[in-house]
């Protein structure tokens, strides 16, 4: 059994080389772990929101960036977009399951980063 769960594992290590430009997987990682994807994803996890909720759910981030992390997290079926027919129309963004998925390490790194920084006594901003 464990056999062809290692080859299995061989396999996909095969088809996708992350280290190599051309792969589809390192596209995605660099997606997730942009500057602004990370955030996007965190902020996704407690409920879904409108482009404008996320916007200011993610202080200094632009429209501008704030759509193309959007639109790279979308064509990775990471996340989900849904267009209400409103004058102006309402679009709202949540995770897919894949994006649950993988947000949820990034969660508990944040945790834990915030965790051993409240442990050192460090300042938090709004707090001086």
């Amino acid at each position: 059994m464990t056999e062809g769960l290692q080859h299995s594992q061989a396999e996909a290590r095969a088809r996708y080389d992350v280290f190599h430009t051309d792969c589809p997987a390192r596209d995605m990682v660099d997606h997730v772990t942009s500057r602004w994807g990370i955030w996007v994803l965190i902020s996704l996890r407690s409920n879904d929101l409108r482009f404008y909720e996320l916007r200011e759910s993610i202080q200094g981030i632009s429209e501008k960036m704030l759509s193309q992390t959007l639109r790279a997290l979308v064509d990775d079926g990471l996340v989900w977009r849904k267009v209400e027919p409103t004058t102006p129309p309402q679009v709202t963004y949540g995770l897919t399951v894949f994006g649950r998925e993988v947000s949820e390490p990034l969660t508990e790194l944040f945790d834990r980063i915030t965790s051993r920084l409240s442990l050192l006594g460090l300042r938090r901003p709004g707090n001086d």
